[in-house]
């Protein structure tokens, strides 16, 4: 448990930049006075020792602002970032080198017996604020974004934001716009690209109905006056339109049913 406890405390230096020296990330971090605390207390609980294990627990919240049940499973390395409002449930495993900002949930999504709280692999972020619920398995390596709620396994390498969460990077390529594979720090907004979808199936709907109501020459028998030529580029002209509505629709039926798949609808 020591060798643990000097790894948490050795890795806050790495990945804060705000850590000035020792002796104040030993008496102000409440993040790493937390996993003191669990440490000491999932000592006893692997003992059976009954009540004490719990008692720390709420003394560490007490104290702290973070919640870890005594029976979660943490690996070294671990790094809670400010902390408050971190809650870890009691069946929740959690691998080495991870960092959790504050507002973390580890949590269930229901009453379920045996094991209900997630399982995150090792070096993932967990960004501020996003939950992670039920029996699900979290890659190696995956960066979760801030307010994000993951309900589905999320694999290696792979960066996954939104309510509820998907995932918009595997490997660092965007998994929809490859034009952005350069910039890892843009996250997409599903949400907001289903409804732009939407906004322009409409739109597209609209300018259809305006196209039957205004050139209703081109749909109404032609004139025995026009020439063969002219009825010739009137048709090809429809065909190209058709042809760009067509690629236009499905494109954002594309985009509409990523959504819907993401959301499990």
């Amino acid at each position: 448990m020591w060798n643990t406890l000097v790894t948490d405390f050795q890795v806050i230096f790495e990945r804060d930049p705000a850590a000035r020296n020792w002796l104040e990330v030993f008496l102000c971090y409440p993040g790493w006075h937390a996993l003191v605390f669990h440490r000491i207390a999932h000592s006893l609980q692997q003992i059976k020792l009954p009540f004490l294990p719990r008692l720390i627990s709420n003394l560490a919240r007490l104290f702290t602002g973070v919640e870890i049940h005594p029976s979660a499973q943490i690996g070294s390395g671990v790094f809670i970032d400010h902390g408050m409002g971190v809650v870890i449930g009691e069946t929740a495993i959690i691998g080495d080198y991870v960092t959790i900002y504050q507002g973390v949930t580890l949590g269930g999504t229901g009453k379920e017996t045996g094991k209900r709280h997630p399982t995150l692999g090792r070096e993932i972020v967990v960004g501020a604020g996003a939950k992670i619920l039920g029996n699900i398995s979290i890659g190696d390596r995956v960066n979760i974004g801030a307010g994000s709620i993951v309900l589905r396994d999320v694999p290696d390498d792979c960066t996954v934001v939104g309510i509820p969460a998907r995932i918009v990077r595997h490997r660092g390529q965007s998994i929809k716009d490859t034009e952005q594979q350069s910039n890892r720090e843009h996250l997409p907004d599903p949400e907001a690209e289903a409804i732009k979808a939407l906004f322009e199936r409409i739109k597209s709907l609209e300018d259809e109905i305006d196209r039957i109501r205004h050139s209703t020459a081109v749909y109404e028998p032609l004139s025995t006056s026009m020439r063969l030529s002219e009825v010739s580029h009137a048709n090809s002209h429809i065909n190209l339109q058709d042809l760009e509505r067509h690629n236009s629709i499905y494109s954002s039926n594309y985009l509409i049913q990523e959504f819907l798949d993401g959301a499990g609808i």
